[in-house]
């Protein structure tokens, strides 16, 4: 479950490619211009950019070197129709990390993603235990002390992203941007509600001690 920036001009192939991904339990967000693409990262996080080459405003070759220019560490699966080696070279020396040749097979994109999103540690794991609390992210699974605890899929969404970040102090505001899209009209008081509903399901016998509130500050699963 990835938070992906998707850049393509092309309405069609980015409802397609938008479709598949969210069936895969990523939230996709979706814009035609490089230029909107680099003022969203500048305030929102993303665990992943697909992005087209060809775009009507700056090209993906000039997102990218400027996301790395900036320091910006994504990684980065490039669309393309362009099929050259001195092509390609023009993109990894500008900080792509994969290409995909355009026209492509929705499997293969799900591949390149997957392989793409393993690189960073924290999202390695597919399955999660602390305590007594397990999440399976193949299976979409919740069990303490063995016993199932049936969550809405927001709900697993908060409970994945905490079990990954333990120990870390996040604002609802962080919450809602990480794991909301920016094209909903969700709002931190969204965020307060599911945390409650998430914590009442983990805490049917009142003894469920790990998702805490911090005072003023946010929440932090420990």
């Amino acid at each position: 479950m990835a938070k992906i920036l998707l850049v393509e001009d092309t309405a069609s192939l980015s409802d397609l490619v938008r479709g598949w991904l969210e069936g895969e339990q990523h939230i996709v967000e979706c814009v035609d211009r490089g230029s909107e693409a680099l003022s969203r990262m500048k305030f929102y996080p993303y665990d992943l950019l697909i992005i087209d080459w060809g775009l009507p405003d700056l090209s993906g070759i000039e997102v990218c070197r400027t996301l790395r220019a900036n320091n910006q560490t994504l990684p980065i699966l490039m669309l393309t129709a362009k099929k050259t080696i001195d092509d390609k070279e023009t993109g990894f020396v500008s900080g792509v990390d994969d290409y995909l040749t355009k026209p492509f097979e929705l499997r293969e994109l799900s591949m390149r993603v997957a392989a793409l999103l393993r690189r960073p540690s924290q999202l390695v794991a597919s399955t999660l235990k602390i305590g007594d609390l397990e999440l399976d992210v193949e299976s979409h699974t919740v069990k303490r002390n063995g016993s199932d605890v049936r969550l809405q899929p927001k709900e697993f969404r908060l409970l994945e992203f905490f079990m990954r970040h333990k120990g870390q102090v996040f604002s609802a505001e962080a919450i809602l941007e990480r794991l909301w899209s920016a094209d909903t009209e969700a709002s931190v008081e969204s965020v307060r509600k599911h945390i409650s509903r998430l914590r009442a399901k983990l805490d049917e016998h009142g003894d469920f001690e790990h998702l805490q509130n911090i005072h003023g500050v946010g929440y932090k699963f420990d």
